[in-house]
């Protein structure tokens, strides 16, 4: 494992500049925008980095601790502020100037929120409050999105010199070398470990974005740092070995990486064992390692501009279709990553070199925290104020005449598909659009396993001598305010059950917010089967979003316990999908609304699964109601009926919309409780 050779040899071979280390800096920029981008289905570059930063300052601190047996903390946070606040600064500033001059002025606050979250560090916690996943593609991304690892590694920042000095000083009092660091180290990369396989299987935004499931990522590096001096004795044959077998360990497990792959869990392991393979062969700086290839003048000046470049590219990806007015092409792709290199260039020398190489601020450190604190504070204001500013949104002075009417029969959703403008009714009710869900029935959350039947279940006439059960998902939840219109007026009482994402027919569903199958469904659906049992209702609606885990037995099974139940069977089949957000399409196109309605055949999910519920359903004695007429005509869906918005979000219609429909149900209703 070792070679004979000079302490003077040794010590050419632990270089203060590694140009393997930069080249895999650019490595990992370049995975991380080709697979944002679309270009590449390549993920872990993020990790990589992580590994890189965990080296890097292990390697800066343990130095300075052998120099001088402390670390300076202040000029420590000077140089990290002089180096990540000012390009972090510039680009907050600007995504939300453009965000205000171009995207949908209804998500305005909302990404303030996140830039003011992204100027503090802590846009990872914010992402775990939200739920968010990483990979939806529904327009709902936020601009400072990409700040959740760069939130990780400040808070690494902030505590690693402290944690690292407190612990080599008690190695050395208590063992008198740095063995207790290591084992520190190892227990907290084991454990971080431990959270990210687990987390993952249980919530994954909170494992994705979490600080404790990414620990064990930098701590990797730090401890390959501490390993240096015993790393850069090894043989020169072997260590080339091993770092071109990290590169293939990188790249290779990268690329077997998907988005249904659960992330970050053990999966991730494989790109950051890669990286920690090529640091630790390069620590013995052997002249056939794969240093021969990372070291050249482009991933030089790549690795040189990659903070910049990870900065620009992602807010000009998701905010590009919002500048040109259409949807993202291939080519655009390609603009994207060229604009966001060109940003990064000229960041680079006109800020980051500037703040990171001047004297004044390089002597002084009080002065590097000083700057960097204002570029932080000056971002966080700057977002903080655009919380106020009122939103960029057309409001009309005209008159209203009358309020929205909503579907008022299929006339009404034939001649909405032809409007242009958004009338002055529909853009004064705009602005609260987004928040105008159904108002009344009850859902369950992803993490629910049990139906508990509660007050506001119960809609309609709570005195009612009939009982409804609407049973479903979100798409079942969504008509609870023409439920509760049409319980009022025939005297019934309606009990909704609906958990999200949880269809009613016994499928297998994976569920992509937690990564994984769906096992809180299986537990709800039975519990809710049982309480059908108990309520013995007079008619049971069915309804629910369409799903590819479509089995023709799945449908059979649920509609038989249905039938078992003497209740009449109405079936109601899905409504439409938008696939965007329509409010803020309608806050972009409000002279030009038909940009914002999607044709039939891509608003209706899976056709031939459709046929197949309402086959199984109409077998087992289930009145089929067609939604469609109510929403879409001409082969179109517009967003907009007489007036009416008709979707709060991508997928469910709004309250308001959903009780117009009262009157297209009640016919279907009144005879299945006569018969």
């Amino acid at each position: 494992m070792t070679s004979h050779r000079s302490p003077a040899t040794q010590t050419e071979r632990l270089r203060k500049y590694r140009p393997d280390i930069q080249g895999l800096r650019a490595v990992a920029i370049m995975m991380v925008v080709t697979m944002h981008v679309g270009l590449l289905d390549i993920h872990g570059g993020v990790d990589v980095s992580f590994v890189l930063s965990g080296f890097l300052i292990g390697s800066q601190l343990l130095a300075e601790i052998d120099r001088t047996g402390k670390v300076s903390l202040s000029k420590f946070w000077a140089r990290r502020m002089r180096r990540l606040a000012p390009g972090m600064a510039v680009v907050v500033i600007t995504t939300a100037v453009v965000a205000w001059l171009y995207a949908s002025p209804l998500r305005f606050r909302e990404t303030m929120k996140d830039g003011l979250s992204a100027a503090l560090s802590f846009m990872n916690w914010r992402l775990v409050e939200t739920g968010t996943d990483y990979f939806a593609n529904d327009g709902t991304q936020s601009p400072y999105q990409h700040f959740w690892s760069l939130g990780i590694e400040e808070q690494f920042y902030v505590a690693a010199p402290i944690v690292l000095v407190v612990t080599a000083w008690l190695s050395r009092r208590i063992l008198g070398n740095r063995a207790l660091v290591a084992v520190f180290l190892t227990a907290a990369i084991g454990g971080s470990l431990y959270l990210s396989v687990k987390q993952t299987a249980e919530n994954q935004p909170l494992a994705y974005f979490g600080t404790q499931t990414r620990i064990w990522e930098l701590a990797s590096g730090i401890l390959l740092a501490l390993g240096a001096p015993l790393l850069s004795r090894m043989n020169q044959g072997l260590a080339a070995v091993i770092s071109w077998l990290g590169l293939a360990t990188t790249i290779g497990t990268a690329l077997l990486i998907t988005k249904e792959t659960p992330l970050p869990g053990y999966a991730v392991a494989g790109p950051v064992l890669g990286a920690c393979m090529i640091i630790a062969g390069g620590c013995a700086n052997p002249r056939l390692g794969v240093e021969r290839i990372l070291h050249n003048p482009v991933t030089d000046y790549v690795g040189n501009v990659s903070y910049g470049w990870y900065l620009w590219h992602w807010p000009i990806l998701v905010l590009w279709p919002d500048v040109v007015g259409r949807d993202i092409t291939y080519s655009d792709r390609f603009r994207v990553l060229s604009l966001s290199f060109i940003l990064a260039v000229l960041m680079y020398y006109v800020v980051e070199a500037r703040f990171r190489n001047n004297p004044q601020l390089v002597a002084t450190p009080w002065k590097g925290i000083f700057a960097g604190g204002t570029a932080t504070a000056g971002a966080a204001a700057a977002t903080a104020c655009a919380l106020f500013i009122p939103l960029n949104l057309a409001t009309s002075a005209a008159a209203v005449n009358g309020g929205a009417t909503g579907y008022a029969g299929e006339a009404s959703v034939k001649k909405a598909v032809t409007q242009g403008e958004l009338s002055a009714t529909a853009l004064n009710a705009l602005a609260t659009a987004p928040k105008d869900t159904t108002h009344y029935g009850c859902i369950d959350n992803t993490d629910v396993e049990k139906f508990v039947m509660r007050d506001n279940c119960v809609i309609g006439d709570k005195t009612g001598k009939s009982t409804v059960v609407v049973i479903g998902d979100s798409h079942a939840w969504q008509w609870g305010d023409a439920f509760n219109e049409l319980g009022q007026s025939l005297h019934l009482k309606v009990v909704t059950m609906a958990k999200g994402g949880c269809s009613p027919e016994v499928y297998a569903i994976k569920n992509p917010e937690l990564n994984r199958e769906y096992s809180e469904c299986d537990s709800w659906r039975e519990s809710a089967f049982k309480s059908i049992d108990d309520l013995k209702p007079d008619v049971i609606v069915v309804t629910s979003r369409i799903r590819r885990e479509v089995t023709e037995a799945g449908a059979e099974k649920a509609f038989k316990k249905f039938e078992a139940s003497g209740a009449k069977l109405v079936y109601i089949t899905d409504t439409p999908q938008p696939g965007r957000n329509v409010p803020d399409c309608l806050a972009t196109h409000i002279h030009d609304v038909t940009a914002c309605s999607p044709d039939e055949k891509t608003a209706v999910e899976y056709p031939d699964f459709r046929v197949v519920e309402q086959k199984v359903a109409e077998r087992h004695g289930a009145t089929v109601v067609d939604s469609l007429p109510a929403f879409c005509a001409d082969d179109v869906c517009p967003t907009v009926i007489a007036d009416q918005i008709v979707y709060f979000d991508n997928s469910h219609m709004t309250g308001s919309y959903a009780k117009s429909l009262a009157p297209f149900l009640k016919p279907t209703l009144k005879k299945a409780l006569a018969g």
